[in-house]
Order: structure tokens, then C-alpha cells, then sequence
């Protein structure tokens, strides 16, 4: 069933592996966009959304490390903004140059994308995301009182600052993402999860230092579009039940009611896969006819021929 409406929501391991430099994350993507243009092959048409998680540490590692009066450190919303563009560059890129070599036409768009979010979000009282650099205790200290941040104990690592993880409320650029998708071109939006921004009394839009998850960013995106397929790339060809153990299961065809029985049962990692679930849950929800898929990037092919994956409908 070709011309479908696809959103694609890029795992990191896609973009870096062990090596942080740009020329190692494009070479990457040269292989990830020899996958994606299979779906754009079979006609479909596409909007892909990407993780940012090591890209955006690293340039905050990089803001602190020359940070002064004169060159001061930028804040986390610019950040965002700044890692959606390059990777959206290297993505762009990759993807054109593999739809040249298929012989295809189409032009790739980014969008730098500004993602709504509700200025009374719990997540703002409770900060529960941990970003950049590991510190001593007092380090932390230190740092939260020049900065005003939150810092918090990690896993007996150290301290880390930690921001808030509000949820996905709206996306200001949808009207721009509907109108490239509709003209045939591939979109690469909602970059890291898109730049957090809360809506001020008088209607203004305000950057807020906070990340946003980019699976159920790309899940609220999906629903907007109206996508009909949601696909969430991960590391495995398939969602496991006993993960690991002797009778672990792969799921293939799950409806909502036997996922929520298995989070409830912890079958899922917080962190990791369970975010990728509840995305998935939260999509064919919103949008009974739209089916979602949790499997690899090598997997896509065999998704396109004869449906490979984890396939989740709402019944």
C-alpha cells in the first residue's frame, strides 16, 4: 500500500556511535538514508524525526568549556535549535544524495520546529531529565549557585543538572510541515524532540530550558499530520516480552489493552523502550485507523514486505 503518510522517528544510534565528530555522524547517516529511501521507493511519503540526546551534551560541554563574559554559554532552547540545524543539514544531505542515486526527484526540507508546551506542566516542579557534564557534589554546589540550576545525585556517577520533560502540547509549525508533505517533499522536523517553548500571556512564544521527548514529540506530530503509519526505529527488529531471559517473546501483531497488561507487568525499561511503547500507544489512540511499528532501521525492508516489526493497533 503505497502513498502512505509515514512519520519515522530516528533512534541516536542512527546518527553516532562511538565517534562524536561531524564527519563520523554524516557517514552514518549516508547508511541510515539508503534505508529510509526504501519507504520513500515504495511511494510513500515521509516525514522523519531524529533523537539529539549526545549531540546536544556534547555542544553543551563545548558552550561551558569557553564560556565567559564575552563568549558567553548559550541556553538549552538555542541548543536544541542549533543541533536540529545541523543534523537536519546532514540528514537533508544524505537523503538527497541517496534519492539521486534511485534516480528519484524530490527535494528534502528541514524545519526548525518550535514544540508547545504547557507552562504548568508537573514537569516543571519535578526536573527529571539529567543533561550534560558529571560533577562533584561540591562542583554542584558551586555551579547552582552561580547558574540557579538543579543539580541532582545520578546513579552514584555524580551530580548532573537536571531540567524539566514536559509533554508535547502542540507544534507551531504544523500548518509548514502539512503544506511540504502535501507538495511531495520529504520533511525532516521535531529534531530532538523541537525547541520547547511555553506560551506567554500576551500569545508571544518564550524558549524555556527543558527537553522534550523526541518519541512522543514525534508521536504528537504523527497525530497532526494524521499519519497513517508511525514507525519508531530502535535497536532491535522487535519489542520483547522476558527481555533477556530464557522465555523471552517477540511481539509482532499487539493491540493496546496486552501492551498496557505488559507495563504493568515492568516488561518494559524506563528510559528506553517503555517511552517507545507509550509513543506507540499514545498514537494508535489518538488515531484508531493509524497502526504504529517498533523495529530496527535494517528492519524497514522486510516492514515494507511483508509487514517485519512490531505491529501495534488500538484493538
Amino acid at each position: 500500500m503505497a502513498n502512505r503518510k509515514i512519520v519515522v522517528a530516528l533512534g541516536g544510534n542512527a546518527i553516532l556511535s562511538s565517534d562524536p565528530s561531524a564527519k563520523a555522524q554524516q557517514e552514518a547517516l549516508v547508511e541510515t538514508a539508503k534505508h529510509l529511501v526504501k519507504l520513500i521507493k515504495n511511494g510513500d511519503d515521509l516525514i522523519i524525526t531524529h533523537g539529539n540526546g549526545p549531540q546536544v551534551g556534547n555542544l553543551l560541554l563545548q558552550h561551558l568549556a569557553a564560556d565567559s563574559e564575552k563568549n558567553p554559554a548559550f541556553p538549552l532552547d538555542s541548543l536544541v535549535a542549533m543541533t536540529e540545524g545541523s543534523i537536519g543539514f546532514w540528514l537533508q544531505n544524505a537523503l538527497q544524495n541517496a534519492l539521486l542515486d534511485e534516480g528519484i526527484e524530490k527535494d528534502v526540507a528541514s524545519v526548525v520546529t518550535q514544540v508547545v508546551v504547557d507552562k504548568n506542566d508537573p514537569a516543571f516542579v519535578n526536573l527529571s531529565k539529567p543533561i550534560g557534564p558529571f560533577y562533584s557534589e561540591e562542583e554542584a554546589k558551586a555551579e547552582a549557585e552561580k547558574s540557579g540550576a538543579t543539580f541532582k545525585e545520578d546513579a552514584g556517577r555524580g551530580w548532573r543538572k537536571v531540567v524539566a520533560s514536559p509533554k508535547p502540547v502542540d507544534i507551531k509549525e504544523i500548518e509548514t510541515i502539512r503544506t511540504l508533505l502535501n507538495a511531495g517533499q520529504v520533511v525532516v522536523a521535531a529534531g530532538g524532540g523541537g525547541i520547547p517553548v511555553i506560551k506567554e500571556d500576551n500569545g508571544h512564544l518564550a524558549g524555556v530550558e527543558a527537553v522534550i521527548d523526541k518519541d512522543f514529540a514525534s508521536q504528537r506530530l504523527a497525530e497532526l499530520v494524521e499519519a497513517d503509519l508511525f514507525i519508531v526505529l530502535t535497536g532491535v527488529d522487535y519489542v520483547f516480552v522476558n527481555y533477556n531471559k530464557p522465555d523471552q517473546a517477540k511481539l509482532e501483531h499487539v493491540n493496546v489493552a496486552q501492551l498496557e497488561e505488559y507495563i504493568k507487568q515492568d516488561q518494559f525499561a524506563p528510559g528506553s523502550m517503555l517511552p517507545k511503547v507509550e509513543a506507540a500507544i499514545a498514537f494508535v489512540n489518538g488515531r484508531p485507523e493509524g497502526k504504529a511499528v517498533i523495529t530496527s532501521l535494517e528492519n524497514l525492508g522486510a516492514l515494507i514486505e511483508s509487514e517485519s516489526g512490531t505491529i501495534i493497533e488500538k484493538e
